[in-house]
């Protein structure tokens, strides 16, 4: 059987449900495709916190309980890994275990580029480096101004579909990045039908941890810039709720008022989405998603395809997105539909109301036909040349 590494951040994520699906897609998709596939994640010892944010130990963080009742639920007992601190302290499986595991594998899928042990990463026979934040991560490794630099790997893999495509100001880094769209574990998102009146949402963070950019000496926007376009939404749409399980620093009152005075909804995002399963839950207590995106992902026709839309489409969820420069074949207008003003935004919501059946379905079906892990992964693992398990 092949074996495959996958590092990433989910206990440096607590409390995130949506994040950890992202890394379970992979894991748990490369386990489905017949690899021993583990789970690696390394953390600070200064970023382990209590559920109220405080300064914990690592053994009574909840970073640490995060990780272990993710591990368990989704049956990663015995193949997986974090490290506290270098490994100083670590939960789950240990390291000369870990180690034999690394210089076995077959492929190591780096997402964001987390992993940087010398001792795992140097192991597998190839490796993979997964952009999830297309323009940051390549703006950045360009700047020399900015502590961030790629590290080596065999090949790098984006989910910015256009990035490196004649139009796309965002730059290559020298490297040739491979476009990919995120997997979703289409076993994981049966379908139900939507109960109450219909509801548009989504989990947000307010303001970028990442910060400003720019790019080709464009100041390019965050997300808070373009919720604010967009403010008006609700009302435009009354026959619908929306709804954002948003993570908002009370020093943006104004923003939260002018939210609220617009009538959106904002619900605690511990609550709605703290476990896999409350996202899970929260998706399929949704009608449809509505969201901006990072300016960056927008303003350069990056392509980006957000791993939350993904699991939307699976749960059978239509979403209604701003515009990034997806190809038509993904913005089937029913299923996927994208806006790029407040009118065009109105509408797709509009149209999502009108067959709310319809759309659901032409949902469920873009993922089983773009989505679905073993496809994704499947194509990713023949662009690098790997065999599977």
């Amino acid at each position: 059987m092949a074996g495959a590494i996958v590092g990433g951040a989910l206990a440096n994520k607590p409390l995130n449900g949506g994040e950890a699906w992202v890394r379970l897609s992979w894991v748990l998709g490369l386990r489905r495709l017949g690899f021993d596939a583990w789970f690696v994640e390394q953390i600070e010892g200064r970023r382990c916190v209590d559920e109220s944010g405080r300064p914990a130990a690592f053994a009574d963080s909840v970073n640490r309980s995060h990780f272990e009742a993710v591990v368990r639920d989704f049956g990663l007992e015995g193949r997986a890994a974090l490290l506290c601190d270098g490994g100083r302290e670590v939960a789950g499986v240990g390291q000369p275990d870990l180690r034999e595991a690394a210089a076995e594998a077959d492929l190591l899928v780096n997402i964001s580029g987390h992993l940087t042990a010398a001792e795992i990463v140097g192991g597998p026979r190839a490796s993979v480096y997964v952009d999830l934040d297309p323009g940051f991560t390549q703006a950045w490794h360009a700047d020399p101004e900015v502590p961030f630099r790629l590290a080596r790997h065999d090949h790098y893999a984006t989910v910015g579909l256009n990035v490196g495509a004649a139009g796309c100001p965002i730059p290559t880094a020298g490297m040739e990045w491979i476009p990919t769209l995120p997997p979703v574990l289409l076993d994981e998102w049966e379908p139900r039908p939507p109960l109450g009146p219909p509801r548009f949402t989504t989990v947000a963070t307010w303001r970028s941890p990442s910060g400003s950019l720019r790019i080709g000496g464009r100041d390019l926007t965050l997300k808070h810039h373009q919720f604010r376009r967009l403010l008006e939404l609700p009302e435009r749409v009354p026959a619908a709720s929306f709804e954002i399980a948003l993570d908002i620093h009370p020093g943006d009152a104004a923003d939260r008022e002018a939210l609220a005075a617009h009538g959106w909804r904002l619900a605690d995002p511990r609550q709605a989405a703290g476990t896999p399963g409350a996202f899970r839950d929260y998706v399929l207590g949704s009608a449809a998603e509505f969201s901006v995106a990072q300016g960056v992902y927008a303003e350069t026709g990056s392509g980006w395809f957000s791993d939350r839309s993904a699991a939307y489409l699976a749960a059978g969820r239509p979403a209604l997105v701003q515009d990034t420069g997806l190809a038509e074949e993904l913005r089937d207008g029913a299923g996927l539909l994208t806006f790029s003003d407040l009118d065009a935004a109105a509408a797709g919501a509009e149209r999502i109301l009108a067959d709310r059946a319809r759309a659901g379905a032409a949902a469920r079906r873009l993922a089983a036909e773009r989505l679905d892990s073993d496809l994704v992964l499947g194509r990713l693992l023949t662009a690098i040349g790997v065999a599977g398990g």
